[in-house]
């Protein structure tokens, strides 16, 4: 188990799945932001994947359901229009959403995404779970998605794991499931990423406020 949370700490270092730091919102501030999408629920897992080695380095979670949020353990997004509270995203309009995964998305990782369509009672039951989880400690990105999908209904056979791409794979393979997978060629920096992207965001949200 020690040698596992090395090598997770090592990859995480790189991708930015190394403990939450992020400022912390309010609840009027997560209701003016929050955002419903008006398509079926749906569960979205992200796995960021490095391009040399094929080996995970992050894992989050979307949920749509009576409203969108990603569950984000131990991330590094952060956007001046996205509030925060532990390690919950609110607010994840499409803008919000590509903005995630273009912050992700460089030369050295890509974003493998597979969404599957659930239940409104399914996906409440992952919202609140989410909400509940608390702040993830560093490199436990894909131990805690893990374990809070083995809670949802249908989702009983998920193993937990510390490795993002053996999650991922255990997760297409439920009927279902749609992958795809989003790249960039930009810079390797991941903070360079996030600044463009939140930069980005707030022109967007001030166009939107015109």
């Amino acid at each position: 188990m020690i040698r596992i949370v090395i090598a997770c700490l090592l990859a995480a270092t790189v991708a930015g799945c190394v403990g939450s730091q992020r400022p912390q919102a309010d609840f009027s501030e997560i209701a003016a932001r929050s955002y419903s999408d008006p398509g079926p629920s749906t569960l979205t897992l992200y796995t960021m994947i490095s391009t040399r080695t094929g080996s995970g380095a992050h894992t989050s979670l979307m949920i749509s359901g009576s409203e969108r949020v990603i569950f984000d353990p131990a991330g590094s997004f952060r956007a001046d229009v996205v509030p925060i509270k532990d390690d919950v995203l609110y607010g994840i309009t499409p803008n919000v959403e590509r903005a995630y995964r273009s912050s992700h998305a460089r030369e050295t990782h890509y974003a493998r995404v597979q969404t599957i369509e659930v239940t409104p009672q399914q996906a409440e039951i992952a919202l609140q779970l989410a909400k509940q989880s608390g702040p993830v400690a560093g490199a436990f990105c894909t131990n805690s998605t893990a374990q809070l999908l083995q809670q949802v209904p249908g989702f009983e056979q998920i193993s937990t794991t510390f490795y993002p791409v053996k999650l991922s794979d255990q997760f297409g393979q439920i009927p279902g499931v749609v992958t795809t997978e989003y790249r960039e060629n930009d810079s390797a920096d991941l903070q360079a990423g996030l600044a463009a992207n939140n930069a980005l965001l707030n022109q967007q949200d001030t166009a939107l406020a015109q």
